[in-house]
């Protein structure tokens, strides 16, 4: 540990005001050791993780940390600031700043040490001696778990962070927190027939294991890069359940590895905690007992309500399906999970999980959107747009005529497309009540094509169908009748609710506005099309593939998801794939004719962003975006609204949803639409160029060495940010 902190690498005077500043000043010192050869190569990492998951955690703390090739050895940074930085934690700024720096192949013994350092920062007698100590020298000492002070003096502080704590064994850490049986006063705080779950307020011993001995929970955390919160997490838990009388044994899946759990300790579990923001390894082990799905920060901040709110599940029977291990863990056991990883926690407002829900549906959806529209467009490229009036393949087809193969092509898309709206509906239920929300969900999809309702429909199916499902399952039932639940009584009782509310009670209304809708598409002319071509195209660039990005998509594909789509429908599917070139083309283009205002790591990416650009992939420039947000988001968007507003102007046209460039022989119009996408290109690149002008020319954007040449040790090849 003595070589991953010293005085040098701290700061008692922090006098930056952002969360940017704060780690720009720390990695500065981390750059002047050697640590980091590529300051904003470094900087580019660390927002990227940021931009995951706030790292700012309740008690005043920040913990800002990535794992990223410009790291040359595990490194700590620690800064303190008298007026507080905004990390986004719930309770306010923080005042100390750990900046955590691994390499991004960090041996499993350095990333243990960085774990045990996540752990205390949930020791308060260790925050509060970082808060009053007067000297660099002796904070790096107290991180390093040494005691600065003389030995008749002790020192308010922690365990030494270089033997972890938790029961960290070997390569990971899967430590017991709670007391068993005979150890204290935990036991006799467990045996207690009247006790509460912390934060659960549940009464009469319930969700208590079995009697005379304390409720036991098994619990699996993970983030991100795997450095800090999960092990935070980890410890926040073993806490809580020393103080509710509860065992608590905590599977860490982090940067290092980790160690299962023993199968006979999940077995005697009376229930399951998974706070994660990445998907659980092997999930399916923890099916079939009352288990809380939720984000690490909530096991972070929150651990006694958790411990609650899964003792109040085990009351009730509330149990996951059988291979199911809550949202989604795939049969198998290969650590998939739903789309959405959980469907929100608790902690989260209903319109963050909303789109959520939404997002699980969209992203099952697009595969179908992508293959069934390029293969109709095919189809009219070769036979022409009369093709859809074709006999089926199966009564006449030639081998040696283009016609039929054509046709094939046709004809194979339209049955992709007709999956559009149950995929849809069906994973946006999903999302919201794992499997069992699939076969309700697909149902009312389906009966939304029955009745014209289209894609409206098929997204109120979707959240009927879920929300039916997670009401059927909060009934309490005989354990006799609970392994029939999942394939015979949900799916049934569900998919006739669902049926009955879509053919009768709201499938009408939602069947008129869809041709409400298609008839004021279908009517846009003029100035109003110019203008929705320019919010989309605003839509497409404000977040680079995130849920905004999404909608305007999604909204444009719903277009063209028919047999026999409006030109208006075409013109809006042709703007959304113009913008959504824009920003990765001009990324690429401005470090090819500016390349001294980018680093090397950036140039690379430019590299990389050509091909992205052209072919539609918009998050080929987030690298960009998370290193310089505010000058490369906006003069997207500008690039972005102008390349909209041009190609609906232009009248062209696209019946394909996705292909870049490779498709432009399929668009009406090409030549004005590859105008448009030229303008936008141009406009988002001088914006740049610009706007990085202007500011201050940034240390190791050139990768120079002393002498005023290229750093040898410089990085090169292709350096996306390594952020999971």
């Amino acid at each position: 540990m003595s070589d991953m902190i010293s005085a040098d690498l701290v700061d008692l005077d922090l006098s930056a005001e952002t969360k940017e500043a704060a780690a720009r000043a720390l990695a500065e010192r981390m750059v002047a050791r050697g640590r980091v050869t590529d300051l904003e190569g470094f900087l580019a990492d660390v927002a990227a993780r940021e931009a995951q998951m706030p790292t700012g955690l309740d008690g005043g703390i920040g913990i800002p940390h990535c794992r990223s090739e410009h790291v040359t050895e595990p490194t700590l940074a620690f800064g303190r600031s008298a007026a507080g930085i905004d990390f986004g934690a719930a309770d306010g700024p923080a005042d100390l700043v750990f900046l955590i720096a691994a390499p991004a192949g960090a041996d499993d013994a350095h990333l243990t040490i960085l774990s045990a350092l996540a752990r205390q920062l949930m020791n308060a007698e260790f925050t509060a001696a970082l808060r009053s100590v007067g000297d660099a020298a002796d904070a790096a000492a107290l991180i390093r778990g040494e005691d600065p002070a003389p030995a008749d003096e002790p020192r308010a502080g922690a365990e030494p962070v270089g033997e972890p704590t938790g029961g960290t064994t070997g390569d990971a850490t899967a430590g017991t927190a709670g007391v068993a049986a005979g150890d204290g006063p935990g036991d006799s705080a467990g045996e207690e027939s009247g006790g509460e779950g912390a934060g659960g307020g549940e009464s009469g011993g319930e969700g208590a294991g079995e009697s005379g001995r304390p409720f036991r929970i098994v619990a699996v955390t993970s983030c991100p890069t795997g450095i800090a919160h999960t092990y935070m997490a980890a410890e926040s838990l073993e806490n809580a359940g020393r103080e509710a009388g509860v065992e608590v044994v905590v599977e860490t899946q982090g940067s290092a590895g980790f160690t299962r759990l023993d199968p006979a300790v999940i077995a005697a579990a009376d229930g399951v905690i998974l706070a994660h923001d990445v998907a659980v390894r092997e999930k399916d082990r923890f099916a079939g007992k009352p288990t809380v799905d939720t984000g690490v920060k909530a096991a972070v901040n929150r651990p006694g309500e958790l411990i609650g709110e899964v003792r109040s599940k085990a009351a009730r029977g509330e149990v996951t399906a059988a291979g199911g291990a809550g949202a989604g863990g795939a049969a198998g056991g290969d650590g998939a999970t739903t789309p959405v990883g959980r469907g929100g926690e608790s902690g989260e407002g209903y319109g963050t999980r909303l789109r959520t829900w939404l997002m699980s549906g969209v992203s099952y959806m697009v595969p179908f959107v992508a293959a069934g529209g390029l293969l109709i467009a095919l189809g009219f490229a070769i036979g022409g747009y009369e093709i859809n009036k074709a006999p089926s393949v199966m009564d006449h087809f030639v081998w040696t005529q283009a016609d039929s193969w054509a046709a094939l092509l046709y004809q194979i898309g339209g049955v992709s497309f007709a999956f559009l709206v149950p995929v849809l509906a069906g994973y946006i239920a999903y999302g919201m009540a794992d499997r069992p929300g699939l076969v309700p969900g697909f149902v009312g999809g389906s009966i939304a094509l029955t009745i014209d309702a289209g894609f409206l429909g098929g997204l109120a199916a979707g959240l009927i169908s879920g929300a039916v499902v997670l009401a059927i399952q909060r009934v309490r039932i005989p354990a006799a009748l609970r392994g029939i639940m999942p394939v015979v009584v949900i799916p049934l009782i569900s998919s006739a609710v669902v049926g009955f509310l879509m053919f009768v009670v709201i499938g009408k209304p939602i069947a008129s506005a869809q041709e409400a809708m298609t008839d004021w598409l279908n009517g846009l002319s003029g100035a109003n099309a110019v203008l929705l071509g320019a919010l989309l195209g605003l839509m497409m660039c404000f977040d680079l593939g995130g849920p905004v990005n999404k909608v305007a998509y999604t909204f444009a594909t719903a277009g063209i998801a028919v047999s026999d789509p409006s030109d208006s429908a075409m013109k809006i599917m042709a703007a959304v794939m113009a913008a959504g070139m824009v920003p990765p083309l001009a990324m690429a283009l401005a470090t090819t004719v500016r390349a001294r205002l980018f680093n090397a790591a950036e140039r690379e990416n430019g590299k990389a962003a050509w091909v992205l650009g052209a072919s539609f992939i918009s998050e080929g420039a987030i690298p960009f975006a998370a290193a310089d947000p505010l000058r490369v988001i906006p003069s997207s968007m500008v690039g972005g609204a102008i390349t909209g507003a041009l190609s609906m102007a232009f009248g062209a046209t696209l019946r394909a949803p996705h292909g870049g460039v490779f498709v432009v022989p399929l668009i009406g119009n090409p030549l004005l639409y590859l105008v448009a996408v030229a303008a936008g290109v141009c406009v988002t690149t001088a914006l740049v160029i610009v706007l990085k002008g202007l500011r201050r020319p940034v240390p190791g954007a050139t990768a120079q060495g002393p002498g005023g040449g290229t750093d040898p040790s410089a990085p090169s090849g292709a350096k996306q940010p390594v952020a999971a």
